[in-house]
């Protein structure tokens, strides 16, 4: 009697540890897409730091570099990864393999710079790719996916996959029509998806609040959608300094103005809260081209 009790005990356990692990198994992370309209206005320099703020705010994260082709996120930290992403799509190396270790044991996927074959993904490769790339979904709190800029076909697929998407822009008006230009594509094809807007190199806190209004009020009235304001950064010197130190500004120079507004955007990513996706996780939404 006693060892049928203790055999019904440990069924019992053996029954919620399954339980327990398949549900983490199920798990997808938050994936969050950075993108932007044009070049030159800061996107990977936020990737990066971002990553970083969000790292040391408790968060679990991997950054993908997907910015197929003209991949920098490396070199932006003064990483010389063994391994990229486009030898995973040649076989080469699974995705264990090509796993960097960034500043403070920030997990980083490099891109592949100058790479043809990244920057013109035929379905077959971009399918093996997303394939290796979901399982990391699985084992992280925050996924972050710094894409290219502009609305190729590359970058719509993965903006269009994600539960959420950061528009980078500048206050200047080419910065602000192209990053009008991908959130009208983003809208007219998924307009359900959380568009937030990060301008970058304003003048004070008053500019960007005034461009965060402006691009607000017209995707009100044209795209009938809210944009939502995670934050801005201010022009600083620090920066560029950073960036020929091949240094994350918020390591580097924490107490600096870049670095302090940074540290609040990731506190309002973090404090906002975000439905689980039902129908799979953010590689299993691109595979399928669930958009919707």
């Amino acid at each position: 009697m006693v060892d049928q009790a203790e055999r019904l005990r440990q069924l019992f356990k053996n029954q919620n540890q399954t339980q327990a692990q398949t549900q983490t198994q199920i798990r997808s992370a938050r994936v969050v897409v950075i993108t932007s309209g044009k070049g030159g206005v800061g996107k990977t320099n936020l990737s990066v730091n971002l990553s970083i703020a969000l790292l040391k705010l408790g968060s679990r994260v991997v950054l993908v570099d997907a910015d197929l082709g003209m991949a920098n996120v490396d070199m932006m930290m003064g990483i010389v990864p063994r391994y990229h992403l486009g030898q995973v799509l040649t076989g080469e190396k699974r995705i264990d393999d090509v796993i960097t270790q960034g500043p403070l044991g920030l997990k980083i996927i490099a891109g592949g710079s100058g790479d043809y074959q990244m920057a013109n993904l035929n379905a077959q490769s971009l399918e093996y790719c997303l394939e290796q790339l979901n399982d990391l979904e699985k084992n992280s709190d925050i996924m972050l996916i710094d894409t290219g800029a502009g609305i190729s076909q590359n970058v719509l697929k993965f903006v269009l996959a994600a539960g959420e998407v950061i528009v980078v822009t500048t206050p200047e008006p080419t910065a602000l029509t192209d990053a009008y230009g991908i959130i009208k594509v983003v809208a007219s094809t998924k307009p359900s998806l959380p568009i937030w807007v990060v301008v970058n190199m304003t003048r004070d806190h008053h500019e960007g609040k005034q461009v965060m209004d402006r691009l607000s009020t017209v995707s009100k009235r044209f795209l009938g959608i809210d944009l939502l304001n995670i934050g801005s950064i201010p022009w600083d010197p620090d920066v560029p300094k950073a960036v020929r130190e091949q240094q994350p500004f918020v390591i580097s120079h924490p107490r600096s103005a870049a670095a302090q507004n940074v540290f609040q955007i990731a506190r309002n990513l973090m404090d906002r809260t975000t439905s689980r996706e039902t129908s799979g996780g953010f590689f299993e939404r691109l595979l399928r081209g669930k958009f919707r």
